[in-house]
């Protein structure tokens, strides 16, 4: 099944939140130098993980939003109703997109577009509308009703975690990597907030080889 070979199912998942993770499901980012004279905080994406319907499920069976059993059964409902399954995808994108732009806007330290609140209240709205208080054993709890078929649970969730962080989480800890068209986002939570890259692995390691490039042909110049 298509769903588990995605590599939407394989990426990294270093944004320390669902909402950053979601964000973050491109190869990467560049900053559109003929936007930026607007001061938009618009990007280019270099490369899209999420392709079509079954690479969000997949990415969100690789991020724990829907178990295995769920994702086969999303699978099955999304060729059932291919055109709500298309719709559904349509929406993810749009929901990522202005997600990207929030926090790009925060990072910047920007009022963040109208619009891209108005996507984000939205979808909110809706996973809302699927909430439901519950007694549980140490207490009450919310947890997602009518979701077992829905091809748009996922955004639930996403929208949820996108809504709690930027009304209760710390966003100052909020971070873009410092890689060339790498974009991505997350919450750097090290002790002394000196978090630069994604993964050190990835652009930390190319940032080092561009530095020392740097330093050789400015020693052989001299």
């Amino acid at each position: 099944m298509k769903v588990f070979k995605s590599s939407a199912a394989e990426m990294r998942l270093i944004g320390g939140r669902l909402c950053l993770d979601f964000v973050n499901t491109v190869d990467g980012r560049k900053n559109d130098s003929a936007r930026r004279k607007s001061q938009s905080v618009n990007s280019l994406v270099l490369g899209d993980k999420l392709g079509d319907y079954s690479d969000l499920v997949a990415w969100s069976r690789h991020s724990g939003i829907v178990t295995a059993t769920e994702a086969g059964r999303l699978i099955q409902e999304s060729k059932r109703k291919a055109a709500e399954a298309m719709a559904v995808f349509d929406r993810a994108i749009e929901l990522r997109e202005a997600l990207h732009r929030i926090f790009k806007a925060t990072v910047t330290g920007r009022p963040p577009q109208g619009l891209d609140l108005k996507t984000l209240n939205d979808e909110l709205l809706e996973a809302r509308s699927h909430e439901s208080l519950t007694h549980a054993v140490n207490g009450f709890t919310w947890e997602w009703v009518g979701s077992e078929a829905a091809l748009d649970r996922m955004l639930w969730s996403i929208a949820h975690s996108a809504a709690e962080f930027l009304s209760k989480g710390d966003l100052s800890r909020l971070r873009e990597c410092g890689g060339e068209e790498c974009g991505w986002l997350f919450e750097d939570t090290s002790r002394n907030r000196s978090r630069q890259w994604c993964h050190m692995q990835d652009c930390g390691n190319l940032a080092k080889v561009r530095r020392f490039r740097t330093r050789l042909a400015s020693a052989s110049k001299g």
